[in-house]
């Protein structure tokens, strides 16, 4: 009898793993949600830019740091008006361009023998646009779309905004310019890995900021 017994105790003991087993497998499976860090916002203030000798003036982050910038794509700048807008706690930068239209401009020139040398030439307004779509539109193997708008600012300052979507290195640039005398470009940069979804919010709030710049901005 003990024998028996033993031999029904084992046996439902294997049924009753057996369906424990077949429940489990049947159950709803619901994956885990994919998520970002919180991040904490601060409230939008701004200061005045107004550098003496500047040809411009604007409004940016009263979180942000303006530095005059050192180098461009590891080339001395043209001028001492190009800078930065540095933004160190979300690791975000706007770099800053200045030209002058009809001042003095400085090319690449290839020679015979294959290497590039300078060249001094003149800023032309055809050449400053053609060269800014240039630099937007390198993003086009990484941007599933590169949007392009012309506005006027509250203070009569024309350009054009540039609205770039995909996991590209930039997702806001524009330029403003009154045709004649000034052109000025910008560009929104992240110091970290290009992923629109995690850096959407941080992007967002840092839009209106440069927008806010842009609407300040006024000529000298």
């Amino acid at each position: 009898m003990i024998t028996i017994k033993l031999k029904h105790t084992v046996f439902f003991a294997c049924i009753a793993a057996f369906a424990l087993l077949i429940l489990s497998c049947n159950s709803v499976y619901t994956p885990k949600k994919k998520g970002y860090f919180k991040i904490d916002l601060p409230q939008h203030s701004y200061q005045k830019f107004d550098r003496p000798g500047y040809p411009y003036t604007f409004e940016y982050p009263a979180y942000a740091n303006v530095v005059q910038d050192s180098t461009y794509f590891e080339e001395q700048p043209e001028n001492p008006y190009w800078i930065n807008v540095d933004v160190p706690r979300f690791n975000a930068k706007v770099y800053i361009s200045y030209n002058e239209i009809g001042g003095k401009a400085r090319y690449k020139v290839r020679t015979k023998d294959g290497k590039y040398v300078d060249s001094v030439g003149v800023n032309k307004f055809v050449d400053l646009m053609e060269g800014s779509y240039k630099l937007t539109f390198k993003h086009s193997l990484k941007a599933t779309s590169i949007d392009d708008s012309v506005f006027v600012t509250p203070n009569g300052v024309n350009g054009i905004w540039f609205k770039i979507g995909g996991n590209a290195a930039t997702a806001s640039q524009f330029l403003v310019s009154d045709s004649v005398k000034h052109f000025l470009r910008g560009a929104l940069y992240f110091d970290a890995p290009p992923n629109e979804d995690s850096l959407s919010v941080v992007n967002q709030f840092l839009q209106e900021d440069v927008r806010h710049l842009i609407n300040t901005l006024k000529w000298r």
